[in-house]
């Protein structure tokens, strides 16, 4: 059986881990949201072909948390720490394929020119992304209050889709040309409200690793 201090080795090889993987996350958002505001069709392709490298980050996570539980055999806390720590890099990940679904919006939008200037979608963009960072801050400190406040801000995330959806429902009423580009523009909105819920989700996971009980931060 593994040390203490073998273990402890393995929690911070984790923790570094899910940290890569935040940062990763929040690149490829960044960068596809910075293609569709573009229609940047090369800078969306770089986000899709480099998605692979994170799906490969939370196999890592899966590994190494897999052999700690089977050489230390953990309970209680430390038992919790490696089952947060996979729920967290799944979390990543979704948020991770989520960016390449906007990615594949600017690709079908190659050659148009934007129906409406980019200003709610981006917004909601810059407040998943912090929810992104904050929410790895959370886990890394368990940081049970950084973690209460994603659900704070996800309320911001969803107030923001629900402006979007509404007017982009507006311009496809008035234009029936608009409705093809407004229906692709509505699911990006969609995409970043989900990616929202994952971030909020990660947060639950630290309220989990910390207390022992699992709240509904989406309620």
């Amino acid at each position: 059986m593994a040390t203490r201090k073998e273990f402890d080795l393995g929690l911070e090889q984790l923790h570094n881990l899910l940290v890569e993987m935040g940062a990763f996350v929040k690149k490829a958002l960044d960068d596809s949201v910075e293609a569709l505001k573009n229609v940047d069709v090369e800078a969306a392709q770089a986000v899709i072909d480099k998605d692979i490298e994170l799906n490969s980050m939370e196999e890592d996570v899966m590994e190494l948390g897999s052999k700690l539980i089977a050489t230390q055999q953990p309970v209680a806390k430390d038992l919790r720490r490696i089952l947060s720590a996979f729920r967290i890099a799944s979390d990543l990940e979704r948020m991770g394929d989520l960016s390449v679904d906007i990615a594949k919006v600017v690709l079908r939008l190659d050659g148009q020119e934007l129906i409406k200037p980019l200003i709610d979608l981006p917004r909601m963009a810059e407040i998943i992304g912090t929810m992104t960072d904050e929410s790895i801050q959370s886990f890394v400190q368990e940081n049970v209050d950084l973690a209460y406040k994603m659900a704070k801000d996800d309320d911001q995330v969803d107030m923001l889709y629900g402006q979007i959806t509404r007017e982009l429902s507006l311009m496809m009423m008035e234009n029936p040309r608009n409705i093809a580009q407004a229906s692709l523009l509505s699911f990006v909105g969609r995409y970043m409200e989900r990616f929202g819920d994952h971030a909020t989700n990660i947060g639950e996971s630290v309220v989990y690793l910390v207390t022992g009980t699992r709240p509904d931060l989406n309620m």
